[in-house]
């Protein structure tokens, strides 16, 4: 009897320590299994956050010097911020034509993108025509109050569109037409009719020249076409020709200074790229750094979580005297002191 209970202590004891052994590892490959799910998901998601790519459609008006460095600065700003594995450009240029800028517009709304730059006045008046959803920005675009037709302009846009604007300031530019060219009289307003923001460029400097006594006229051209002859007629009547931020005139640089050079008439421009072309003095701003500075907005939107519709429109921070050396000396003009020659 007592040896049949000791079996029967025995049996129950060894039972009860394999229930406690499958027990325990019950439980332990239950903890293993869920640390590896929490582990295989938190793989997943830094995969995710690591590869996220923003799709940017970028429609540029015309290619030239200015527009191009705008592109490429703002191409430079996101890469540097976001990554480049992290960034698809989708890059077009319109050749100067505003139906093409619509028809790229509306390309990259189609394909959904993240956001679109609109480099100058048309792209960024098409992409308002074609999407009040995706963020908008615009850069090389000269007051978006007169691109954007808005009446009681505050700085903000308000909607889904914001950007930079490369206006150098007017009342120093006809300041400079007055320090080189004291003594003319006639000043010639040469642009293109078509380009909202030329328009207003020469209607603000035409009065802060008409309040120095000096008498404008204004020679306006359509497109390419009748630029040279249009640029002629400027030129056979005035004594400073002054080209504004125009789009058009920076793409026939060539054809306008065929004319001015060799009928002697000088020529002030409101960018760079103009009076590196026929020029022999202007304001200048960085436009890659206006491109950069747009690129940095792009960041805040994208990554950031920024309201594009709060966004103010930025400015140049700074702007320069420079002159063309070869066109001054063509012209017998020496550079006051204070200008830098613009780089051959």
């Amino acid at each position: 009897m007592k040896k049949a209970l000791s079996l029967l202590m025995a049996s129950v004891l060894a039972l009860s320590l394999a229930a406690c052994g499958s027990s325990a590892n019950t439980t332990g490959e239950s903890a293993s299994t869920a640390d590896a799910a929490e582990t295989q998901e938190s793989a997943a998601q830094s995969t995710d956050a690591a590869g996220t790519t923003y799709k940017i459609g970028i429609c540029q008006l015309v290619q030239h010097d200015a527009l191009d460095a705008a592109t490429q600065g703002f191409k430079d700003a996101i890469v540097e911020k976001l990554g480049e594995e992290n960034v698809d450009f989708d890059e077009q240029n319109a050749s100067g034509d505003t139906a093409n800028c619509s028809t790229i517009i509306n390309g990259f709304v189609s394909s959904d993108v993240d956001l679109i730059l609109a480099n100058a006045t048309a792209p960024l008046q098409a992409a308002a025509q074609a999407t009040s959803d995706i963020p908008v920005l615009g850069t090389s675009v000269t007051d978006y109050a007169t691109a954007l037709d808005i009446s009681d302009w505050t700085g903000t846009v308000g909607n889904n569109i914001s950007g930079t604007s490369d206006l150098a300031p007017l009342d120093q530019q006809a300041a400079m037409i007055q320090e080189l060219f004291p003594d003319a009289k006639n000043i010639g307003l040469l642009y293109c009719s078509a380009e909202a923001n030329s328009v207003y460029q020469c209607d603000v400097i035409e009065g802060y020249l008409t309040e120095m006594g000096y008498t404008t006229t204004r020679y306006a051209f359509t497109d390419t076409n009748d630029v040279t002859s249009v640029a002629q007629t400027a030129a056979d009547n005035s004594d400073v020709i002054y080209i504004p931020t125009d789009n058009t005139a920076a793409s026939n640089t060539e054809a306008i200074a065929n004319v001015v050079l060799p009928a002697k008439v000088p020529v002030v421009a409101g960018e760079e790229g103009i009076c590196k072309g026929c020029g022999v003095a202007t304001l200048s701003i960085s436009y890659y750094d206006l491109g950069y500075q747009t690129g940095t907005m792009a960041c805040q939107i994208l990554a950031e979580g920024a309201d594009v519709s709060t966004m103010a429109v930025e400015y140049a921070p700074n702007v320069t005297k420079k002159y063309n050396a070869a066109n001054c000396e063509a012209l017998g003009i020496t550079a006051p002191e204070g200008y830098e020659a613009i780089a051959e």
